[in-house]
């Protein structure tokens, strides 16, 4: 009897929680994204909030898409192998799609393009890429940063970083001579350290895009979020974006409305 009574509440127990769908609202279960808490203006937190350009454009395409997105911090380091190995379902943070990325993860169309700033301090005597030799020079491990700096200033002693946050601070109290970020990033940090004298001594344009990375053969997601993306697009949602946190950055001919 006893045995019968247990069963009988731990099925009504099971059946209200299923009717309240737990944690998942629609019992939809949230897509978990893996990010950066400190790289402005792309990808960081604050006030517990994950936002950036990057972050605010997916939360945008995800709603065109009825997508329930999760944020976690992570280094960028380990974000692609986490992408990879299904800890995250989306990779979420200015993510250069170079042909060696692209054996780990799959990509989304294109969302925006990679431009790197040098920066240093006033006093530094760093002017562009030919002024780095034998300079200590700041840069985040993994990195499109990082690449750029040993293919284009090989003499430049590389001091790399877990993170923005890290290469920044080096970079203020001279611990390191310049770094490269990526553009934004640069002049955000220019702007709002004052007293560093920081300057972006030179910015440099590639042509390499932006994705949001996946888990290689997760087709169905990467086709909903490329959905999305046109929608957000079209709409305009996107150049309001970009107006919001690289508001002195062109925009390319292909994210404009209508397209």
């Amino acid at each position: 009897m006893k045995k019968t009574l247990v069963t009988a509440l731990t099925a009504t127990l099971l059946a209200a929680l299923t009717a309240c769908g737990g944690s998942d609202s629609g019992g939809e279960k949230a897509l978990r994204v893996g990010t950066l808490s400190d790289s402005k203006p792309n990808a960081y937190q604050e006030n517990g909030n994950y936002t950036g350009f990057d972050n605010e454009l997916l939360k945008a395409i995800a709603a065109k898409e009825g997508l329930k997105l999760e944020f976690a911090a992570t280094e960028f380091s380990a974000l692609l192998g986490q992408v990879a190995n299904g800890t995250f379902d989306i990779g979420s943070s200015a993510i250069s799609q170079t042909d060696a990325r692209k054996k780990t993860v799959d990509f989304s169309a294109p969302y925006n393009y990679q431009a790197l700033g040098i920066e240093a301090k006033e006093t530094a005597g760093i002017t562009d890429e030919n002024s780095l030799a034998g300079k200590r020079i700041g840069v985040v491990q993994g990195t499109v940063s990082d690449t750029w700096l040993g293919s284009n200033a090989p003499t430049a002693q590389a001091v790399r970083f877990p993170n923005d946050a890290a290469a920044l601070n080096a970079l203020k109290t001279g611990a390191i001579d310049g770094a490269v970020f990526d553009q934004a990033t640069a002049e955000d940090y220019a702007k709002n350290n004052p007293d560093a004298k920081l300057k972006v001594t030179k910015a440099i344009t590639t042509t390499i895009p932006h994705g949001f990375a996946f888990k290689k053969g997760n087709t169905d997601l990467i086709n909903k979020i490329n959905d999305g993306l046109k929608k957000v697009i079209a709409d305009g949602t996107w150049v309001k974006v970009h107006d919001q946190f690289e508001p002195t950055a062109p925009v390319p001919a292909e994210f404009k409305p209508g397209q």
